[in-house]
């Protein structure tokens, strides 16, 4: 019912005044079969029940000690806040693909930032990572059924290229944009 909430206008400031931006992330995990890993939402969770995406959601701001919008006025404070946010943008998406998926920590390549994608919607932006899993497809699968977050979704599916552009048009927005972005790696690497 979040809708209820957007104020008619084609400005989006105006528009999505009333709702929150907070920034998601998500994350194109290609298994060493060479795989997409795309989860299917639960009919239960309160946004895209049903849809497809990519494993993700959003850093914690409480993980670099941040609780409050106050009492960052110094500057020296502000870089090393800045510093903690950036590290937090990468191990936050680590998190959520071991907590979503299953996967060990240490079977994931570090996180490669690929852009930002932006719900047309409600406008919340999403930042899109690429990270590599060492372990094969039915290896993941195995793992998926233990999954601390496994409730969020009903099913994990690994995709080839092909398959991952018919998923595509039953994904949010972001998610979209996140297929997008990762399309654009990928020809960016094959272009080189």
């Amino acid at each position: 019912m979040w809708e209820r909430f957007l104020v008619p206008s084609e400005d989006d400031c105006i528009q999505c005044q009333h709702t929150s931006s907070p920034l998601g992330n998500g994350a194109v995990v290609e298994t060493s079969d060479r795989r997409i890993l795309v989860l299917q939402r639960s009919n239960k969770v309160g946004e895209f029940p049903g849809y497809f995406v990519f494993p993700g959601g959003h850093p914690e701001p409480q993980e670099v000690g941040i609780i409050s919008h106050e009492g960052f006025q110094e500057l020296n404070q502000c870089h090393m806040i800045n510093s903690k946010v950036s590290q937090e943008m990468f191990d936050s998406i680590v998190r959520e693909v071991v907590e979503e998926i299953g996967t060990p920590a240490d079977s994931l390549s570090s996180p490669i930032f690929i852009g930002i994608s932006r719900r047309v919607l409600n406008v919340r932006p999403t930042a899109f990572f690429f990270i590599k899993c060492n372990l094969r497809s039915d290896e993941i699968q195995q793992l998926y059924s233990s999954a601390q977050d496994g409730f969020e979704s009903t099913q994990l599916y690994a995709v080839s290229m092909s398959d991952l552009e018919n998923m595509a048009s039953k994904m949010p927005g972001c998610h979209k944009g996140g297929y997008a972005l990762y399309k654009l790696m990928v020809q960016g690497m094959s272009d080189s």
